[in-house]
This record gives C-alpha cells, sequence and structure tokens, in this order.
C-alpha cells in the first residue's frame, strides 16, 4: 500500500470507524509477533483511539438530543396554549367568585367613623375640636367645584369616566406587595376612598383583591359625587387633619367653602406626602417638590378644560399659614364643651332624634357635630378676667389652706333671647372637672328669696290677719320667732341673731331678714312657693313643701338661677338659658331650646320684684360692691345676696335691662373626697369681718367688674308697678326697742352700738337653719302699724333638717 492509500485509509478511518471483526483482524497479527513495521503499529493504535473517542460522543450526541426531544413532545404549543387558557378561565372564575362573595360593607371602618365635635363661639371663630380624630365631614356642595376638580387633577383625571379601578395599578401593587418592595401608588380615588373608608391600610394582596372588587360595586352603586366627597372627607392631609374641611383650617384657617384654587391644589398635592410637602415643615427638596406638584396639578386642570389658561399662569403658589396647636380643653373650654354637649344630647331626645338618653350619647360621642354657641368671646374673656382680677388672684393656699377649697362659678344670661353669654366653670378644667355654674349641690340661700316674694305677689297672697301682702306690708323682724299657721314648726335665726322689730318687705329683703320670709312663705304656702320655684326655672320636683325651704336650703347652680332672675327680668316671661345656638351634623339639623316661653308669673308681680330688688343694690347688703362701684356711671341694677349655712356657699345673682348675672362661690375640700366646707377664712383680712365669704362681698365685686365692663350703655328698667325701691321711697317701720334712733343701716361702728339680740322665746323653737347674710343693722324707719302675726305656743318641729342643702 503506496502512502497515498494510507492516507486515505486513515481518513477513512478518523471519518467512521472500523468494523469491528477488521479492527479485530489488524490487531491479530501484533499479538501473534508477526512481522509489522513500528510506524504502522503506533498509526494504527492512533487511529483506535480517536475511533473510540469518536463513537462515546457520537452516543452522548444521540441522549441529548432524545431528551430535548422528549421535552418538546412535552411542552408543545398546543400544550402551552391550553394550560394558558386554563390558568385565564380559573383565575376568571376566582374572579367570579370573589366578586359574588365580597359585598359592599355595611359599615365603615371603625377609625373612619371617628370624627371631631367643632365648637365655635357665637361669631362663628373656633372655640374647640374635641374628638379621637381631628375630622368634620363636609357636603361636596359645601366645597367650590374648582377645588374640588384640583384633587381628580391630582390624582385620577379619568375619574369621572372610569369604571372605578386602575387594573394595572392593581395589578402592579399587588406584585410589589408579593415582592416585599412595600406600597404602591397607581390607585383611583374610588379605590383609595374605599381603603380609607370600608378597608384598612395593611398592604396585603387579600386586602388590594376586596379593594378591586368593592371598587367596582361601589362605582356602579354610587354617584361619582359620592364617592369624591367620601374621598374628601377621609383622606389625610398632615397636621392631624383628616377630611378636607380639617385641612382648608389646619393650613389656610378657613373653611372649606371658602378655599381658592391655588390652596385647593395644594391640598391636593399634600396627599402624596402629607408630612414631607407641608411647606413650613418641609426642606428644600420637600418645598421643590411639592410646587412641583403643585403646577403639575394646575396644569392637568388646563390640560382637561376645567380652568383657563391665562387664568392659571396668573396664580401663584399659596404659602399655607404656619402650624398652629389646636385649643384643647384647658382653662374654660372643657367646662363650656361638657355643658354644650349635655344641651345638645337633651335636644336630641326632646326633639325625637334619639329615643333614650344613652343613643343621644352615641350620637354625640361619634362626633360630626358642628356646634355653634351662644357664648360671646368678648364677655366670656370678661368674666374670666373679673373672676381673675377680683378672687382668684388673692388666693394663695400656702398662706391658708382654706384658700385651697373655694371654688367660683358663673353664668351670664341675656334676658331677651335666653342665650347663655358667658360662663365660669372653674378655675382649670383640666385641673377641677366639676363645672361649678351648673352643679346643683350647693344652697342659693338668700338669693332664693325673691322667688317667695314673686309667689306671693303673683298669687295675691294674704298676711295671717288678711291683708294683701306688698312691697310695703310690715312683718316682724325679730330673730328666731317661730312662723304663725303653719302645722310644722319653724324659728330661723337671723345672721347674728339680730332683731330687727317690724320691717316692710322692702326692708327686709333690702336686710335679708330671715324671719320675715319665713313667714311670708307660710303665709302664701309652701306648695304654691314652690311651684313658682319650679315655673321661674328651678328643679324643685322631689322637694317637700315646708318652711326651711324659705332659706334656700333646696340645690341649685349659677345656670338655675341666672334663669330665675331672667324670667323676672323679661317681665314674667319663662326665659330658659341656653348655651347652644345651632347643633347640626351629616345626619341631623337639632333645633334650638326655644328660651323664651309663656308668661309663668304676672308682669306686674315680676316688675314688682325687679323694683324691690333695687333696693337691696342700693339700701341694702349689695351696695359695698355695685351702688357704690365707679364703673357704674348711673346704671340700673337689681339683684339679691345669699350666703348659705356655715358660710358653705356664697351668692349675687343680679340684673341690669340687658344682661343677667349670677356668680356663686363654694366651699368645696381639695382632700377627696370633696366634702363641703366652710368658706370662712379664705383671703382673711381681704374679706370681710371674721374672715366670713359672703354675697356681698367677692361675688358682689366679681359681678360689678364683669357687669359694669361688658355694659355699652346705662339702661334702666321698664316698669310696670307702683311699688318697690325703684318707683318709690322704701316705707319704713319702727325700730326695735332695743334700737337706738341713731343707728344706721350699715354695719356697726363704734359710734353705733348694735342692736340687741332679743329675748328667748318662752317656746321651744325647732332646729333652725342658721343662714347668713352680710351684717347690716336695722334701719331707722317711720313708725306704721304692725300686722306682723303674734307668736305662736308651742310649735310642732319641723322634719326638714336645716342641713340638707349642705
Amino acid at each position: 500500500m503506496g502512502r497515498a492509500d494510507e492516507r486515505r485509509a486513515r481518513q477513512r478511518g478518523g471519518r467512521r470507524a472500523a468494523p469491528k471483526n477488521r479492527s479485530s483482524r489488524a490487531a491479530a497479527p501484533a499479538s501473534r509477533n508477526e512481522s509489522v513495521p513500528a510506524a504502522e503499529q503506533t498509526t494504527a493504535a492512533a487511529t483506535g483511539g480517536r475511533a473510540a473517542a469518536r463513537r462515546s460522543a457520537k452516543k452522548g450526541a444521540k441522549g441529548a438530543k432524545a431528551e430535548k426531544g422528549r421535552i418538546r413532545r412535552l411542552f408543545t404549543w398546543k400544550k402551552m396554549l391550553g394550560t394558558f387558557l386554563g390558568l385565564v378561565v380559573l383565575t376568571i372564575g376566582a374572579f367570579i367568585a370573589l366578586y359574588m362573595t365580597t359585598p359592599i360593607p355595611d359599615t365603615a371602618n371603625a377609625d373612619a367613623e371617628l370624627q371631631s365635635n367643632v365648637y365655635k363661639y357665637s361669631d362663628g371663630n373656633l372655640l374647640t375640636r374635641e374628638g379621637k380624630l381631628n375630622r368634620e365631614n363636609v357636603d361636596l356642595a359645601e366645597i367650590p367645584e374648582p377645588v374640588q376638580r384640583t384633587f381628580v387633577a391630582a390624582e385620577n383625571k379619568t375619574f369621572y369616566n372610569d369604571a372605578g379601578v386602575d387594573l394595572r395599578g392593581t395589578a402592579r401593587g399587588m406584585l410589589n406587595t408579593l415582592m416585599g418592595k412595600g406600597a404602591q401608588g397607581g390607585s383611583t380615588i374610588t379605590q383609595q376612598y374605599v381603603k380609607n373608608y370600608y378597608l384598612t391600610q395593611e398592604q396585603t394582596v387579600t386586602r388590594k383583591l376586596k379593594e378591586l372588587v368593592i371598587s367596582l360595586k361601589l362605582d356602579r352603586e354610587k354617584s361619582k359625587n359620592y364617592i369624591l366627597a367620601g374621598y374628601l372627607n377621609t383622606s389625610y392631609y398632615g397636621r392631624g387633619a383628616y377630611g378636607i374641611q380639617a385641612a382648608a383650617q389646619a393650613y389656610y384657617r378657613v373653611d372649606a367653602d371658602k378655599l381658592t384654587v391655588p390652596q385647593g391644589a395644594y391640598l391636593a398635592a399634600l396627599l402624596q406626602a402629607p408630612s414631607q410637602y407641608d411647606w413650613h415643615a418641609a426642606s428644600d427638596t420637600g418645598r421643590r417638590l411639592v410646587q412641583q406638584r403643585w403646577n403639575y396639578v394646575l396644569n392637568n386642570m388646563v390640560e382637561e378644560g376645567w380652568l383657563d389658561k391665562a387664568e392659571r399662569n396668573a396664580m401663584k403658589f399659596p404659602v399655607p399659614k404656619e402650624p398652629k396647636a389646636a385649643p384643647g380643653m384647658e382653662g374654660q373650654v372643657g367646662y363650656l364643651v361638657n355643658a354644650a354637649n349635655n344641651e345638645l344630647k337633651k335636644q336630641l331626645v326632646d326633639q325625637g332624634v334619639a329615643e333614650t338618653s344613652k343613643e343621644a350619647d352615641a350620637m354625640v360621642d361619634a362626633g360630626g357635630w358642628n356646634i355653634t354657641l351662644n357664648i360671646d368671646k368678648k364677655k366670656q374673656k370678661a368674666l374670666e378676667a373679673s373672676v381673675k382680677e377680683q378672687l382668684t388672684s388673692k388666693l394663695d393656699k400656702k398662706k391658708r389652706s382654706v384658700d385651697g377649697d373655694v371654688q367660683a362659678g358663673a353664668v351670664s344670661v341675656n334676658p331677651k333671647t335666653g342665650a347663655v353669654v358667658a360662663m365660669y366653670g372653674g378655675v382649670n378644667y383640666v385641673e377641677h372637672f366639676t363645672n361649678n355654674a351648673t352643679r346643683t349641690d350647693y344652697q342659693p340661700a338668700s338669693t332664693f328669696k325673691p322667688v317667695i316674694l314673686a309667689a306671693a305677689l303673683d298669687q295675691g297672697a294674704e298676711t295671717q290677719d288678711g291683708e294683701k301682702i306688698t312691697a310695703n306690708t310690715i312683718y316682724d323682724g325679730t330673730s328666731k320667732r317661730p312662723v304663725v299657721g303653719s302645722d310644722i314648726g319653724f324659728a330661723p335665726e337671723n345672721e347674728d341673731d339680730l332683731d330687727y322689730g317690724d320691717v316692710t318687705v322692702q326692708t327686709a329683703m333690702n336686710k335679708s331678714i330671715n324671719s320675715v320670709f319665713a313667714q311670708l312663705g307660710v303665709d302664701v304656702g309652701m306648695d304654691k312657693v314652690l311651684k313658682t320655684a319650679g315655673d321661674l326655672g328651678m328643679d324643685t320636683e322631689d322637694l317637700k313643701a315646708v318652711p326651711a325651704q324659705t332659706l334656700g336650703t333646696m340645690g341649685a347652680s349659677p345656670l338655675q338661677m341666672a334663669g330665675v332672675y331672667a324670667t323676672l327680668d323679661n317681665h314674667g316671661k319663662k326665659v330658659t338659658p341656653t348655651l347652644i345656638k345651632s347643633a347640626e351634623n351629616s345626619a341631623h339639623a337639632v333645633k334650638a331650646a326655644e328660651p323664651i316661653g309663656e308668661e309663668v308669673i304676672s308682669r306686674e308681680a315680676a316688675d314688682t320684684v325687679t323694683s324691690v330688688l333695687t333696693g337691696v343694690v342700693d339700701d341694702g347688703t349689695a351696695k359695698k360692691s355695685v351702688r357704690d362701684n365707679p364703673l357704674r356711671k348711673g346704671q340700673k341694677v337689681a339683684g339679691k345676696t345669699g350666703t348659705s349655712d356655715d358660710n358653705k356657699s356664697a351668692w349675687f345673682t343680679a340684673y341690669t335691662p340687658e344682661l343677667v348675672t349670677s356668680v356663686g362661690l363654694f366651699g368645696e375640700s381639695a382632700k377627696p373626697p370633696h366634702p363641703q366646707v366652710t368658706l370662712t377664712g379664705a383671703t382673711t383680712g381681704l374679706s370681710g369681718d371674721d374672715g366670713r365669704v359672703n354675697g356681698g362681698g367677692f361675688p358682689a365685686q366679681i359681678w360689678a367688674a364683669y357687669t359694669f365692663g361688658v355694659s355699652t350703655k346705662v339702661t334702666k328698667f321698664d316698669l310696670e308697678t307702683d311699688q318697690g325701691a325703684a318707683v318709690q321711697p322704701s316705707r319704713s317701720a319702727s325700730p326695735s326697742p332695743s334700737q337706738s334712733e341713731e343707728e344706721e343701716s350699715e354695719a356697726p361702728s363704734p359710734e353705733a352700738p348694735t342692736p340687741s339680740k332679743s329675748p328667748q322665746t318662752p317656746t321651744t323653737p325647732s332646729n333652725t337653719p342658721t343662714t347668713q347674710e352680710p351684717s347690716e343693722e336695722p334701719s331707722s324707719e317711720a313708725p306704721t302699724p304692725s300686722n306682723s302675726p303674734s307668736t305662736p305656743s308651742t310649735p310642732p318641729e319641723d322634719p326638714l333638717d336645716p342641713q340638707s342643702g349642705q
């Protein structure tokens, strides 16, 4: 074989493996040591190795090819298409099942229903917000339409035309949730509202699927306006403001209906990042970003045809006002809020909006009420300042522990409208929860005496001698004189046990003589006295008609007493002090209580009492604080002081033709359980003789500083009567035998000896309340015939505990 033949043979061997028998034969001569050249033996060995390698590679290639074939047979395009279609059908079926089984919730989530109640002064200025969330829902009609569209332009331009969902955005959100990338935007306004109102803020696939389904259903069942209103009222805007109304106040100090388009665009821009975009808290980057978004909103409005381009170009960025802490419940605010809530709850029941008081409580506590009070901001501040100036600034509980037991309460009412224009509930609501202006656990004491006179005059009552009672009727003012004509014995002691002898009713009112009014009450009939008290506004339902009530031993509040005196000031037409001017929420508009009612006592009776009460101010227990006050300037005033048993309460309730104010001071221990204690010793050296705090002292001083400070003009009473100090000089009865002709009607002085106390009566009178008034000596009066009743023999005891009002 030539070389060329060998080369071709090798080439053929390289292309395919030689047959097995041929290889065997080729190898046989070598094994038999045949004569084969060495080069050929080497060539043959190399050729055999390559052949084996080729066989192995070919076998592997065939195996791989076979595997690929199996995969191709398993994943054919037909099978893949079938699988895809199966998944689509399965997904659609699952979605249909989810759609069918996921209803629109009947109720909102707990947070979405929480709102704050908003309280305003009578002029509309904000008093405070009270509630777990700073939210006040408003109707969409209250938001200017261009402002509404700023939010649509910012969040969802297709809102008015879409089906309520953004499928791509929702899918992207679910994918990012599965991948752990957190919350993602892209939801429609409808979806955001559903999340805020019905669902929660949790980032789960389940929540997102529910959001999708409910949004689709909601869009079919509700109008776009309904959804937009819900969205605006449930969104969070930063600064603790939930809803557009709270946001408008927080950022621009206006209500939502006063927002401008630039302001609305800023609030709409805020929703993307409330904290980052709050102008006064934002970094330079945050300010730049919010301005960019503000421009984006307005440009979208132009693009949608909702805003004129020239108008838009003229708009400037509306820098919001600095954050302002919301007014809390400190000071007088808490007292006003609680009193308003209580009045609102009562009106809800009275007007049939709520069936029970419990239901009314729940309605008010749920929030969402916009409540305007009758409180006049200037008068409120003036009353607070008067209490501080005349009383609390003088209290020092470090020097005198009793100073820490002094509580003040006051209410001021317009007698023509019944509006409560000012209220003082205590030194600070967060320190003393009980509202001293509305509490009814202290005795009104002698401020009840005008009620007795009103009953006598209105009923045409007569004395025991059968004479009609008038302001000039003479009574025996002897201390501890037992009453006549009662089955229940009663012999009250005058203050300091002073004897006044025969005095007129006018003088008895001026001097607040207990013995006279005890007999006067019996002459009228205590059942009739209590009826008149109830008609005038006091709570007398559970009171016993016994003579001891003539000393004002029942409980009453400054609010109640202001109403009683306002009715007298209003010529006998019932005045019910009303704190609420208006109250409404999204579902109800509650009518304010009718403050002016029918005539409960005759005008002549009411006007006569007013006339008599002017004598208390001009010639009685209030003259030092009121009559001689330099701020009075001729203003006509009618009023009455009162100081209860053991000096536990002190009052001055008085009025001008335009304003009625009742001021009460109450002794309440600063130590739990806060029992009633005496006021004696408070501000010793300032409060008068022996440290007693009486109605003619601090209460009258507070009244005068407030009333004369807020009065804009001097007014006179329009009285239809010929009785009393306002229309005629008071008639005087003869002094008691123990009195000197030179004695004056003021407090005892070295030049004027005090009257002697009356000798003890042979009879044994019942236990007697010691209701006190400021020390006043009997005046020297012109002698007139006395028709006072004689002293009876031993009277039966009074079953009423004289301490019952304490």
